[in-house]
């Protein structure tokens, strides 16, 4: 019998934890222009989105160590079709924003695939092979074929980061919670157009033991990927 993939240390809060790289993936979420950038979905909402930009580089930096460890590697989009019929009209209608969903911006038609503003920064571009899950929720499991994809690869842990932490990131690692998954965050791979939301969102993952996975910095989670390499 082949040996048994050797574990990597992460340091993590609440406690350490041991991850195999085969069975684990890196899932950078919603890292698009139309939040990231001037003129898109987010600034139409009233935020200041250059709060984001701090995320970039560290996700930046955790991305070229998880492919030199061979890791699968996912992206996401949050968007809709451009004829909009898989985009509710109590989305559309929330709250008061200065564009909605479908109307035209400087990308583009905010938050429709296809769209120059619906898609990836340029500095976490995806790399032919890597999956790219089109979501039309806040959660990566809602209506796409991400457990397909998980559950092929045997994957049993995912290191996660992106935007926003309280919204997107943190519905995507309660779907993964409850369909068994350890989730690692990447606190400083992640950002909030609130500060504050940010904060919040990172304790309430790793609070009570981990109830939801565990918080880590890039700089430890490149560490130990590039211990599995070594």
């Amino acid at each position: 019998m082949p040996a048994a993939p050797s574990p990597v240390r992460l340091e993590a809060e609440p406690a350490p934890l041991d991850v195999v790289p085969s069975a684990t993936a890196l899932v950078i979420i919603d890292m698009q222009r139309d939040f990231l950038e001037p003129g898109g979905f987010g600034e139409s909402l009233g935020n200041d989105v250059s709060r984001l930009a701090a995320a970039v580089a560290p996700a930046a930096s955790l991305l070229a160590a998880a492919r030199r460890a061979g890791l699968l590697v996912i992206h996401t989009r949050e968007g809709h079709r451009p004829d909009l019929s898989d985009a509710p009209p109590a989305k559309i209608a929330r709250g008061a924003p200065s564009a909605r969903i479908g109307d035209p911006g400087p990308m583009g038609r905010i938050l429709i695939r296809g769209e120059p503003g619906h898609d990836i920064v340029p500095a976490l571009r995806p790399q032919p092979g890597e999956p790219v899950i089109d979501k039309p929720g806040k959660g990566a499991f809602y209506a796409t074929d991400l457990a397909g994809i998980l559950a092929a690869r045997r994957i049993d842990t995912l290191l996660v980061c992106g935007v926003t932490t309280e919204v997107c990131v943190h519905t995507t690692v309660r779907e993964a919670n409850d369909r068994g998954y350890r989730c690692v965050v990447i606190a400083d791979a992640c950002a909030s157009y609130i500060p504050a939301f940010h904060e919040a969102g990172l304790a309430m993952i790793k609070a009570q033991g981990g109830i939801f996975g565990w918080v880590a910095e890039s700089p430890a989670a490149v560490a130990a990927l590039g211990a599995a390499v070594a």
